[in-house]
């Protein structure tokens, strides 16, 4: 009797160390995906960023060149002013 225990109890200890091994396998899957997600998420917010420098680059001369315009309309106009138009 005493050897059906100890078959038996190896029996379940070579399960529990193949389920162990089994969700080890399964979390370090986990882990590598998760990993590999926030790689490309990061990937994503330099790019995002980088596109928003542009942009921002863009804004500041469209508005410079607007001012300048501006500017240019508002001197004719206080010229057309003076003269009495």
């Amino acid at each position: 009797m005493s050897e059906n225990v100890q078959t038996a109890m190896f029996e379940i200890l070579k399960r529990i160390q193949a389920e162990l091994s089994s969700f080890r396998a399964e979390v370090n899957a986990g882990f590598e995906a998760s990993e590999k997600r926030f790689d490309e998420i990061g990937d994503l917010v330099r790019k995002q960023r980088r596109d928003t420098a542009g942009l921002l680059v863009m804004a500041k001369a469209t508005t410079g060149q607007f001012a300048e315009d501006l500017a240019a309309v508002e001197e004719r106009v206080r010229v057309l002013e003076a003269r009495g138009l």
